[in-house]
């Protein structure tokens, strides 16, 4: 089975259009594409990847889909569309033809907390699923409530929790993080990506041991089964290198069974995002 990355970041750095990466990040302040990736993939024995939006335009989508275009490790895409747009269905009906695009995203994190529990919002997702494209939750732990709720309004679509919906790692505040993933982990439709949390815990001082509750935690509620293993590269590189990263999910997935190893490393990933080969 291969073995999938499945949220990674490109972009061609321009200083405007990426203004979220702060002084605090410069080291991610230069061109982010697939061949600066690939010895990073090889060396950690990773065979294709999910390209993640990072810039909040059709534009982006175009980007990404032209990289996948002329590259064999990126899998799948998952682009953005203005879920709010008139003619919505119009824009998802001529996305149809593209093969590597598999969903979509917007950074709700951005948003005010109630954003993904209005109607209006609701609609648009739920119109994804008539697509049969996914969408990735990208919030706060404050915002989860209103993730489930606009789960709950959507059963036909595929759900897939980036980051583990964020945790403050940094100051070991679990108690409510957990209370509202535990809710959105009924939704039996909704996945859960093992990724993001080094950049959520102290960057310079982050351990195995700063994550692991927050890994127990996720795996109890969600279940081995509806997880999938991501690297946020190259944003992780503001607290990890990408070996850092693999190796402590590796470390943390000896517990499990071989082929619970397997799905959390690629199977997941590859039926929810229905990738090729």
């Amino acid at each position: 089975m291969p073995r999938i990355d499945a949220h990674q970041h490109y972009w061609r750095y321009d200083p405007a259009r990426h203004d979220w990466i702060t002084d605090s990040m410069r080291i991610i302040r230069r061109d982010f594409l697939p061949e600066h990736a690939a010895p990073l993939l090889a060396s950690a024995g990773i065979d294709g990847v999910v390209a993640v939006q990072a810039d909040q335009s059709e534009a982006e989508t175009d980007f990404l889909l032209a990289l996948a275009a002329r590259s064999s490790v990126i899998r799948g895409v998952v682009g953005w569309v203005d879920l709010l747009a008139p003619d919505l269905d119009e824009r998802l009906s001529r996305r149809r033809g593209a093969v590597a695009l598999k969903g979509f995203r917007h950074i709700a994190q951005s948003e005010p907390n109630d954003f993904l529990s209005r109607q209006d919002v609701a609609r648009g997702v739920a119109r994804l699923g008539e697509y049969d494209f996914s969408y990735d939750i990208l919030i706060y732990p404050a915002q989860l409530a209103a993730a489930e709720a606009l789960v709950a309004r959507c059963p036909g679509v595929r759900f897939i929790l980036d980051h583990c919906a964020k945790p403050d790692i940094a100051r070991h505040e679990i108690a409510r993080w957990r209370a509202g993933l535990s809710r959105l982990a009924l939704h039996p439709n909704v996945c859960c990506k093992i990724s993001g949390l080094v950049t959520e815990a102290a960057w310079d001082t982050w351990t195995d041991a700063d994550l692991v509750p927050y890994l127990d935690a996720t795996i109890e509620l969600f279940g081995a089964d509806r997880l999938m293993f991501g690297s946020d590269w190259p944003v992780c590189l503001v607290a990890a290198e990408y070996a850092e990263v693999v190796g402590v999910v590796q470390r943390f997935a000896e517990r499990l069974a071989p082929g619970e190893r397997d799905r959390l490393f690629g199977g997941t990933a590859a039926a929810v995002y229905h990738l090729e080969g």
